[in-house]
């Protein structure tokens, strides 16, 4: 099966670990430690392959329309799970609780997107889909602070006064990755129009 190279192979997996993150997660808070630690293992695991996935795909000339839609599903699960569980006063960590907005806006961010995306084809009968520097600055920085709020507890309490700086830098650059998508989606319509004279 073509479709079924490593690159694939390593998205899969990461969309597969995220019902065992979840999992410990919801038991974070639990009198053994292990969860929390296993979630920052998992977690770590699947930031890592989000990069190697990616960087398979263009060393083995093996990026495919299958990995390209797989990838960002797999960023999108991971991200609005964890916000979601760390926004909720019971799986998020003692003070490293996220404010309600955050959440409503990573996911927010995310659907307008999809939305936009819809809009695009149906104005034009195109697709597109298009990655941008943006958005992957923003995931990495939502990654970073998923990962902040996981380690927060074994950080040195000076470190640990930047939480709320996560949330806000992280909140900022999806507001700033979504206004980038429709600038370019709008641009990409426009031009769609002026080409079949619409």
């Amino acid at each position: 099966m073509p479709w079924l190279n490593w690159p694939n192979r390593i998205t899969i997996t990461r969309i597969l670990l995220v019902p065992p993150f979840v999992i410990c997660m919801l038991n974070v808070n639990a009198s053994w430690h292990g969860w929390r630690y296993s979630a920052m293992a998992l977690f770590f695991l699947m930031a890592v392959s989000d990069a190697l996935d990616g960087f398979l795909a263009r060393r083995l000339g093996e990026a495919t329309p299958l990995g390209r839609y797989l990838d960002p599903i797999g960023d999108k699960l991971l991200i609005t799970s964890a916000v979601i569980l760390l926004a909720i006063e019971s799986t998020a960590l003692p003070g490293y609780r996220l404010p309600s907005w955050v959440p409503v806006i990573a996911i927010g961010k995310d659907v307008l997107t999809v939305i936009g995306f819809a809009l695009v084809y149906a104005t034009t009968g195109q697709f597109f889909v298009q990655p941008r520097t943006l958005g992957k600055a923003c995931t990495l920085v939502q990654l970073m602070m998923v990962a902040y709020a996981l380690a927060a507890p074994d950080l040195p309490p000076l470190v640990q006064r930047a939480w709320p700086a996560t949330w806000w830098v992280a909140s900022a650059f999806a507001v700033v990755a979504l206004a980038d998508y429709v600038r370019v989606g709008n641009r990409f319509a426009a031009e769609q129009h002026a080409h079949t004279g619409g």
